[in-house]
């Protein structure tokens, strides 16, 4: 167990930026692992055309592990398209089942959680960030998508 716990999982996990909410979030998500009960709770908003993160907040109360992926998300998201943290769920979610290499671009760092792969159970609670933040988009851009369709 000691090789998941590494220095830097450490630090990532002690020094998580955006902590807390967003009053006037467009999307927020809470995903809880049913495995250990860890939770992280992501708020964040859109730019104009909906294609990049703006503004991020994360409530992580979690493992080390869900926190230091916490970290890198918060770290990171703000500027990033869409489409970039998707990719990074999926490729983290494929290196943790399925042997896949680590997420590339501006959530490389994620490579730091690839001895996790071989702890099945502690899977979700490494996913919950990313899940999170996936789920906040898709609630941010179904808001918008209600609201123009309102205004037709």
């Amino acid at each position: 167990m000691s090789e998941l716990y590494h220095n830097r999982i450490l630090e990532l996990a002690a020094e998580i930026p955006n902590v807390g909410h967003l009053a006037d979030a467009e999307g927020s998500q809470l995903k809880v692992s049913r495995v250990c009960g860890s939770k992280v709770r992501v708020d964040l908003k859109l730019d104009e055309a909906g294609e990049t993160v703006t503004a991020i907040a994360v409530d992580p109360q979690a493992c080390a592990l869900g926190q230091a992926a916490t970290s890198i998300l918060a770290e990171h998201a703000v500027g990033a398209s869409v489409g970039e943290i998707i990719a990074a769920r999926d490729a983290l979610k494929a290196m943790l089942k399925d042997g896949g290499p680590p997420p590339e671009g501006r959530f490389w760092e994620l490579r730091h959680l690839s001895p996790v792969a071989d702890y099945p159970p502690r899977h979700a609670s490494t996913m919950l960030a990313f899940e999170a933040a996936v789920a906040a988009i898709e609630e941010a851009l179904e808001k918008r998508a209600a609201a123009r369709a309102v205004a037709d």
